[in-house]
């Protein structure tokens, strides 16, 4: 009985122990992959910061910044023409030259955009963005002593360099931030620059009020502080690391993007995303760089296409513009005081920035597509309810608050929606070497249809008035409908995970079945044997 008990707890000891081991292992294993959850780490939200208060915050603020010394900037340009010729300029030729200097910003935009694709492969997306900095300082000097030099031809001038600025920033810097975020954190990330943007439009609104710089000797320093953010960029930026993506499957660089990425994590481990980036890499290496001509042919990226230039398309058309030049005669008629419009304009920004804020933190909790919807939904309601506001505003006594109530929750919609998430799908929707390509064609498709809308919304509202809000709605609508059949979620996927998504619709979900798995093989074997030595050795 004796040895037959103690054999027992012989054989029942290791057991014990067993146990304990897998449970410390399971236990370690959990430690491990909690670890590798993403986070925001100190270098991660210094970068983003830096990145997207030096190039987004500057888009937003030219948006925004010649609406307010609009007055005296024109009679600058009167004085300078009298000063040369000795009579004032016609009506004519005073309106020729002020619209250059408003849409030559979006024309310059869309250069930019088209600038894009053979810089970030050429000089990385960090490169990109330092050099891009000097089409913004160098215009911020002249447009600051532009005054002084009484010339108003180089403010025209300027106006179209900064706008290659913004048009390269705008696609460059969600580019290379979502390129460095990890997955559960990529909306939240990808909004960070939008949020900047309607920062930089509050900015401009508030020193552009008259009793700050909004005056005939405070113009040319509120036109000279776009320079401000870009030197801070230009200081701080080259400290940072370049996209990780970027350096491995473009340039590599193996060890160069394994020592980025442990910098934005605060880890050491990092294998599970060095993996997945040679995967994605894999299965590029036949695509090679892909350009816009190629991009536009090639069947397997034909409905993330679409789905792009829809969206982009949906941002600028469904009238965000027309909505803020209506505004100020929205505010009047319900008996704001012409010199008090001013303020109320500024509160409508505070509220656009307080909901692009808002999307950051809830984006990864609801999902892109149903901000989206959501977004593009409100904007639709907004403008049909705006246009029968508009008409009998001068019926029913009370229709100018429900108008303002419209715009608000216009600017709500826009805000939370459709503003910051087409750039993030632009990025998560495109694998490494088609991403470029699709940035030029989505900030072309975006400053195209801004320029178009400058143009055109003059003439539409001469003939149709508030009913002009109606084809606002219906671009909403339609934009609506095509996100809610077309458009995947793609909350916490990797980029290969929402590439295979959409293979079936675009018809080639077994190549592409194929394609993944084959380099699922040749990528993940050489991890296999090295951590079953690596288990084989702990025990």
């Amino acid at each position: 009985m004796c040895p037959a008990r103690y054999y027992e707890q012989r054989t029942l000891a290791p057991s014990s122990e067993d146990r304990m081991l897998t449970t410390k292992m399971k236990t370690e294993e959990d430690q491990g992959k909690e670890k590798r959850k993403g986070r925001m780490t100190v270098v991660l939200g210094l970068v983003t910061f830096i990145a997207a208060f030096g190039s987004s915050f500057q888009y937003g603020y030219n948006v925004s910044v010649i609406n307010s010394p609009a007055t005296f900037m024109k009679d600058f340009y009167n004085e300078t023409y009298f000063e040369r010729n000795g009579e004032y300029m016609s009506e004519d030729l005073m309106k020729a030259l002020w619209s250059l200097t408003v849409s030559f910003f979006p024309l310059g935009g869309f250069f930019g955009s088209l600038m894009v694709g053979p810089m970030v492969n050429t000089c990385g997306r960090k490169g990109t963005l330092l050099i891009n900095n000097v089409f913004s300082i160098i215009p911020a000097i002249l447009m600051g002593i532009s005054k002084m030099a009484s010339t108003f031809e180089v403010i025209i001038v300027c106006r179209i360099i900064i706008g290659i600025c913004a048009g390269l920033s705008s696609n460059v810097v969600p580019m290379y931030l979502g390129e460095m975020s990890p997955k559960n954190l990529r909306g939240a990330v990808g909004i960070v620059p939008q949020l900047f943007i309607t920062i930089g439009i509050l900015a401009a609104q508030v020193l552009g009020m008259r009793m700050i710089l909004g005056s005939s000797e405070g113009w040319p320093i509120l036109m000279g502080l776009t320079g401000v953010p870009a030197a801070l960029q230009l200081l701080c930026l080259p400290f940072f690391p370049e996209s990780p993506r970027y350096l491995l499957i473009q340039k590599g660089d193996e060890e160069k993007a394994k020592a980025a990425l442990k910098r934005l994590r605060g880890w050491d481990d990092v294998e599970d995303e060095m993996e997945e980036m040679r995967k994605e890499d894999q299965a590029e290496k036949a695509e090679g760089k892909m350009s816009v001509c190629a991009l536009f042919t090639f069947r397997g990226l034909r409905w993330q296409l679409i789905s792009i230039i829809v969206m982009m398309m949906g941002q600028q058309l469904s009238g965000i513009n027309a909505v803020y030049y209506y505004a100020d005669k929205i505010y009047e008629s319900a008996g704001v005081n012409a010199d008090d419009v001013q303020f109320v304009t500024a509160g409508t920004g505070a509220v656009n920035v307080v909901t692009t804020l808002l999307a950051v933190f809830i984006v990864e909790a609801l999902g892109r597509r149903i901000l989206l919807v959501a977004g593009f939904g409100i904007c639709c309601v907004a403008c049909a309810v705006l246009t029968v506001a508009l008409n009998l505003k001068d019926t029913i006594t009370w229709m100018p608050y429900i108008s303002i109530a419209c715009v608000i929750s216009y600017v709500i919609g826009h805000a939370i929606g459709a503003s910051p998430i087409p750039s993030v799908m632009i990025i998560e929707m495109f694998l490494q070497s088609s991403r470029p390509a699709a940035f030029m064609v989505g900030g072309s498709v975006h400053w195209l249809s801004n320029f178009t809308v400058g143009l055109v919304f003059t003439y539409m509202q001469e003939g149709l008035g508030p009913y002009c809000f109606l084809v606002f709605c219906g671009i909403c609508l339609a934009t609506v409908i095509y996100i809610f059949l077309i458009v995947p979620e793609t909350k916490n996927k990797t980029f290969m995970e929402i590439n295979q998504s959409m293979a079936k619709r675009n018809g080639i979900e077994l190549q592409a079945d194929k394609e993944e798995l084959k380099d699922f093989t040749a990528v993940s074997a050489p991890y296999s044997k090295k951590n079953e030595a690596e288990r084989n050795s702990a025990l």
